[in-house]
């Protein structure tokens, strides 16, 4: 805590205040973070536009990107809002004319393609023409994800149906099936 005090020109009993522990520092980070990345992206109009808002966010708030993202999948991460995520499922809905609720696994996918080049331009520090084409070929395969997953020919899985006990972004109701003991992690990899 007095490291947190000093990077943010306070003092300890100050930061203790307002904050209970390193955790609750996090989670408001978290929560500002998850509301700033929702302003940035809420003003655009198609997917893509969406889609490279929030990559722009992403490199202009890389630390506290990076931080939002850390342990996202378990409590408490797992039961706060998440606005952005709800967004772009509504923006693919609209594009694909469907309901959100039926776009949640098509849209992890393309949360995880975004991710993923963000954290590559971020951690790989990529610059100029490569940061440009990193962005736009993100953008690119969102949009041919989309338009393969319109037609109900091409919407193969690989693996089970999205089960009903997974739920995301959806605040307190946001769960996870129970992790796997460790002999069924050994059989599936073996």
């Amino acid at each position: 805590m007095r490291a947190v005090a000093k990077n943010a020109g306070t003092t300890t009993p100050t930061v203790y205040e307002r904050y209970r522990d390193r955790e609750d520092i996090l989670r408001a980070l978290r929560l500002r973070t998850r509301t700033e990345l929702f302003v940035a992206i809420s003003r655009t109009k198609t997917l893509a536009e969406a889609c490279e808002k929030y990559l722009q966010f992403a490199m202009d708030n890389r630390h506290a990107y990076e931080v939002l993202f850390d342990t996202v999948g378990q409590p408490p991460s797992l039961h706060e809002p998440w606005p952005s995520f709800n967004f772009l499922r509504d923006r693919l809905g609209e594009q694909m004319g469907r309901t959100h609720q039926d776009q949640t696994r098509l849209m992890l996918s393309i949360w995880s393609l975004l991710h993923g080049a963000a954290l590559l331009i971020i951690r790989g520090e990529f610059e100029g023409a490569l940061r440009t084409q990193t962005i736009h070929a993100s953008i690119d395969a969102v949009e041919m994800i989309v338009a393969a997953a319109v037609d109900p020919r091409s919407r193969k899985h690989s693996g089970p149906k999205w089960p009903s006990n997974l739920v995301l972004g959806e605040g307190e109701r946001s769960i996870v099936s129970p992790r796997r003991n460790n002999s069924s992690r050994r059989k599936m990899s073996g």
